[in-house]
């Protein structure tokens, strides 16, 4: 496996994720009881943006650098912009936490974090980011979260990502989240995809649709969909999402299509499925 979210880390499309991820974790943990996450593929949970490859993509210059010059952000995005802060001490942005990090600095004693990572240089990297408070697997993470599914007692928040290099891989993310959702019917899952063109989302729209479930669709396009070489956006599908979470996905996602994208860039949410 060659990819690394090191190669992309404050980008655009981390923004949205991230964001999103702090106001589904807000809304979760608003509850009492104990919440399990599982991160299918985390990473190394912790970026240092002035690495040579990292820096030379300049993907974080174009994202996170950005957001830290704005205010008025809406929430997610906001508290995304204070974690960022104090993480670099109020200085120049120089690291950038991944969805790991993110996770387990909000979770609390009763709540538990499982992250999977099959690269051994970053699953080194993700174990010593977690240092005990969760567990950090090297191992196949969706097969894991369908295991995890038939076990976990109470809720459960699945956070998919993977690298996107294998053929298969949107096929993989349907068939478990479909098992996911079998073993767990009130499991919540989060997607993340990239965006090039329109015929691959709209075939992984199709997998949702065929297989059986309801997912909340959400599209940050930075421009218009004319190069499908190019990241041209990204895509969140959230199932079982509670109310209200599209309406942070829809002010996370517009304020980033109208401010770092390019004219045709825009914004979108809506149903696959039926009722999400």
């Amino acid at each position: 496996m060659n990819y690394r979210h090191a190669f992309h880390a404050g980008n655009f499309a981390d923004l949205v994720k991230h964001a999103a991820l702090l106001r589904l974790l807000d809304r979760q943990l608003r509850d009492i009881a104990p919440l399990t996450v599982v991160d299918t593929h985390a990473g190394a949970g912790r970026y240092d943006l002035t690495d040579a490859e990292q820096a030379r993509s300049r993907e974080a210059q174009a994202g996170v650098a950005r957001l830290m010059e704005k205010h008025d952000l809406p929430p997610g995005l906001d508290e995304l912009a204070r974690h960022v802060r104090a993480l670099n001490k109020g200085g120049p942005v120089a690291i950038y936490d991944g969805s790991p990090a993110l996770v387990l600095e909000r979770l609390r004693t009763q709540d538990t974090f499982i992250a999977c990572e099959l690269r051994p240089d970053d699953h080194t990297r993700l174990a010593r980011l977690i240092d005990g408070r969760g567990q950090a697997l090297c191992t196949d993470g969706f097969a894991q979260a369908v295991t995890l599914a038939r076990d976990v007692k109470g809720r459960m928040l699945v956070l998919i990502d993977p690298p996107f290099e294998r053929a298969d891989d949107y096929a993989r993310i349907v068939e478990t989240a479909a098992a996911v959702r079998k073993a767990k019917p009130d499991a919540m899952l989060l997607i993340w995809t990239p965006l090039k063109d329109l015929e691959t989302l709209d075939a992984f729209v199709r997998r949702i649709e065929h297989a059986g479930f309801c997912a909340l669709i959400n599209e940050t396009r930075l421009r218009r969909l004319v190069d499908p070489m190019k990241l041209n956006g990204c895509v969140l599908a959230a199932i079982g999402a509670p109310d209200g979470f599209a309406d942070d996905l829809e002010a996370i996602s517009g304020w980033v299509a109208r401010t770092l994208g390019e004219p045709g860039g825009a914004a979108k949410i809506w149903q696959a499925g039926g009722d999400a």
